[in-house]
């Protein structure tokens, strides 16, 4: 259930039985031969599946993030990390006014990390409400499948390559991963990555990547109950 498919007035009824909103964040940028809204889709796609479960409402993607690193790219839309933090202090301030206590930002970007810095310091301010956030690509579940099938996850590989984010065939080979120092600028970054994936296979086979949504959905499950 999404919030665009609701009024102002069936929000306020879903908020007399429940007052848990989920918050997807994400970029817009570069991710190789993957859709460019790949950060967004991702979480998306995770965050309807847990609304189906459990009628948890959701709220419109945030569709950019931070990715200065990538703006050689063209197609990346990037917001300062400064821009991004109070967007989101923002939108989490503006959910909880109307009457929103417990929220998840499920999450699909790395380069977001400081928004989730700044709300360690929102939440002191506001008593009896919790908020959680959720990396599903650092998670343990999605560590334990790399693992048993001897894949490594990185930007723009087999990892974030789902039906869904596929918007071009995708190279047969392996490649081989760059080696990188801590920062780059943009040009930089677009000479040493190339196409723009960080390396290794670029697609997994359905059952790994089938796997990998359910037990990232069965995380978000467990963390919707807020225990």
């Amino acid at each position: 259930m999404r919030l665009e498919q609701l009024n102002w007035m069936d929000v306020e009824s879903y908020l007399a039985h429940d007052d848990r909103l989920i918050l997807v964040t994400g970029a817009t940028e570069q991710h190789a031969h993957l859709s460019l809204l790949t950060d967004i889709k991702i979480p998306l796609a995770l965050a309807d599946a847990a609304s189906q479960k459990t009628d948890v409402l959701v709220a419109p993607p945030l569709n950019f993030g931070c990715s200065p690193y990538f703006l050689a790219y063209p197609g990346t839309l990037s917001l300062r990390a400064s821009t991004l933090m109070d967007v989101v202090e923002d939108l989490v301030r503006s959910a909880v006014q109307t009457g929103f206590r417990r929220l998840l930002v499920l999450n699909g970007h790395g380069g977001n990390t400081p928004a989730r810095v700044r709300l360690r310091e929102v939440i002191n301010t506001l008593p009896g409400v919790r908020l959680s956030w959720y990396d599903w690509w650092t998670s343990h579940s999605v560590e334990a499948i790399a693992q048993k099938h001897a894949l490594k996850p990185a930007h723009a590989n087999w990892l974030e390559a789902f039906p869904f984010t596929l918007v071009s065939d995708l190279p047969g080979r392996d490649k081989i991963p760059p080696k990188a120092p801590d920062l780059l600028d943009a040009a930089a970054t677009r000479q040493l990555y190339g196409d723009g994936s960080f390396g290794g296979p670029y697609q997994a086979s359905d059952q790994v990547m089938n796997e990998m949504f359910a037990a990232c959905l069965e995380d978000i499950l467990q963390l919707l109950k807020f225990e």
